[in-house]
């Protein structure tokens, strides 16, 4: 599976309703995309949530490579492109996904959190944390569902989760969670990816 984010950053004086006014009505069209997991239509107000900046920063995760590209070289993703300008778009491999299954909960809010992976850390050991992190995370009183990935390139894990609720205190980026078209959720496997 695969993880991937991009984050358009706006104004500061920019009317974020613009942004939930296209999730409202663009948000739907994925929610049948062949190869995806999830996608979490995310944004963040400043000074809401600790947010320095306005931003709508998609969060997905992928089934399938196929699905991914499909988005990426088709008509939505230009859109987006034709609309903001093409942003740079992250990637990570995922190594655990974790969820709570549990049918009909909203996600209101997402936690994302970046880690530097250390050049004298012990790869299979950390694998194993990272790996019991997505774990933890969903043991969370409103837990929906997470995750951790990591981008092999730069050695930076990601830890995402997403919440029915105001998202936990802790370290990292806090969303709003706008929208989720979910179409392949339950076939997404759990736990360790390898």
């Amino acid at each position: 599976m695969h993880a991937m984010q991009y984050e358009i950053t706006l104004p500061a004086a920019y009317d974020m309703g613009v942004i939930r006014h296209r999730v409202a009505s663009k948000g739907h069209l994925l929610d049948a995309f062949a190869g995806l997991g999830f996608k979490a239509y995310l944004m963040r107000e400043r000074g809401r949530d600790g947010s320095p900046v306005n931003q709508y920063a998609p969060f997905y995760l992928w089934n399938t490579a196929a699905g991914m590209n499909s988005f990426l070289w088709g008509a939505g993703f230009q859109g987006l492109a034709d609309d903001f300008g093409r942003p740079a778009v992250r990637h990570w491999t995922v190594l655990a996904y974790e969820d709570q299954g549990t049918p009909g909960i909203t996600a209101r809010a997402a936690v994302r959190r970046r880690q530097r992976i250390p050049e004298a850390a012990r790869l299979p050991g950390l694998a194993d944390d990272l790996v019991a992190a997505a774990r933890q995370l969903t043991e969370g009183e409103g837990a929906v569902s997470a995750l951790t990935a990591v981008d092999p390139r730069t050695w930076e894990a990601v830890h995402f989760s997403l919440w029915e609720h105001e998202a936990p205190e802790e370290l990292g980026d806090v969303f709003q969670v706008l929208h989720v078209s979910a179409p392949k959720r339950e076939k997404l496997l759990h736990g360790r990816q390898w």
